[in-house]
């Protein structure tokens, strides 16, 4: 059985006996305190369903429940007490820490079915999450593939923000990051309203007239109108939102949620910056510099993430014919057509579509059918000997 249970009690005798009689039922792990429970969790994690007694010293089961929702909110959390803790209980189960508690003593029958009760529970639970975060991704990825034919180098932004989004996240073991990671592939999607020529010139930053500066400044607002729209993208319109200009209220239900969304808007900030001074011709330790000189309220670990992005990019660049292009390589100049349209731009990460694409502008003479690309890290290979 693939999904765990994990039973925390302060009494190994106690653990000892679940493992008798819910064993070759149930796969079961055990903890003794909620200490050890929470050490549990953390290496030997996921688990589907925990139980906690109760009445445990130094952290109670309340206590340790409640931790439990914090570091790992898809499990479904159950108590096991007493009747002198039935207040206790039931104050837990009010404040939504548990979805449901037994007093003991509890049959080996009524154990059994109110875990099961558990699995099922979480069975719903991850597969909503799968099902809603599957449909988002599905939406993003045909609204990012929107904008690269529309905006191409809009998109290349966008994607050089993923990457260093993703980076940012490794480093710092973000526990949930897709939404800053769509935030960030969707920044620039208000740019499907704007000519390519405006777009490049802002990126190029060149100065603009009022009224072009205008229709600039405003792509972020209206990226963030089309998202706020679609259900469980409200805070990552907020980042987008956000992303650019002085700050400004964000609205979310609860501070947790405020929390994320100014993290996103700190992430996507400091991205667009590094990724705008790197565009104007200057290095990327160059342009690390000038972002932590000028950067208020970010995050000092952003910052440090930031500082070693270039250090880790692959170096790797060749020239390569539109024959060999492979999804995942990375455009290292502007592809024109030769009318001097922009095509793709540089940071530009090839996908099946875009291939076939470009094969096509080359069998027509559009483009040159050589053009330099980077070889994403994974490919790289190490010389042997």
């Amino acid at each position: 059985m693939s999904e765990k249970v994990l039973f925390v009690d302060d009494e190994p005798a106690v653990l000892d006996g679940y493992r008798r009689i819910l064993g070759r039922d149930l796969s079961i792990e055990t903890a003794v305190g909620g200490a050890l429970g929470l050490t549990a969790i953390a290496e030997s994690g996921p688990f589907a369903v925990v139980v906690s007694d109760m009445r445990m010293p130094q952290m109670d089961g309340a206590q340790f429940l409640t931790r439990v929702r914090d570091v790992a909110p898809d499990t479904v959390r159950m108590a096991l007490t007493g009747q002198t803790d039935i207040d206790t209980a039931m104050a837990a189960v009010n404040e939504g820490r548990i979805f449901r508690f037994m007093t003991k003593p509890v049959s080996k029958e009524n154990l059994l079915k109110a875990v099961e009760s558990g699995l099922a529970q979480h069975h719903l639970i991850t597969a909503e999450k799968e099902l809603l975060e599957g449909t988002l991704k599905g939406c993003v990825s045909v609204l990012s593939e929107m904008l690269s034919f529309s905006n191409p180098a809009a998109f290349g932004r966008a994607m050089r923000l993923l990457r260093f989004v993703q980076h940012a996240a490794q480093k710092l073991a973000l526990k949930s990051s897709w939404s800053y990671e769509i935030a960030a592939m969707l920044s620039q999607l208000g740019c499907v309203t704007l000519n390519q020529d405006l777009v490049n010139a802002a990126y190029a930053g060149e100065r603009l007239p009022e009224p072009d500066q205008k229709k600039y400044d405003g792509h972020a607002a209206i990226a963030a109108q089309m998202l706020s729209r679609i259900p469980r993208m409200e805070a990552i319109a907020q980042m987008i939102a956000l992303q650019s200009g002085p700050s400004a209220e964000i609205k979310a239900a609860t501070s947790e949620e405020r929390q994320e969304i100014d993290y996103g808007v700190q992430l996507l900030r400091t991205g667009l910056a590094f990724d705008a001074l790197l565009s104007r011709g200057l290095s990327p330790s160059e342009a690390c510099q000038q972002v932590r000189a000028s950067a208020k309220g970010v995050d000092q670990a952003i910052l440090a993430a930031l500082g070693d992005l270039h250090l880790e990019m692959p170096m790797q660049i060749r020239e390569c014919n539109v024959r060999n292009l492979a999804v995942g390589m990375i455009l290292q100049q502007d592809l024109y057509t030769s009318t001097g349209a922009l095509i793709a731009a540089k940071g530009f990460e090839l996908s099946h579509a875009w291939i076939e694409h470009l094969e096509t502008y080359a069998r027509r003479n559009v483009i040159w059918s050589q053009f330099k690309v980077q070889i994403p890290a994974p490919d790289l290979k190490t010389p042997a000997g």
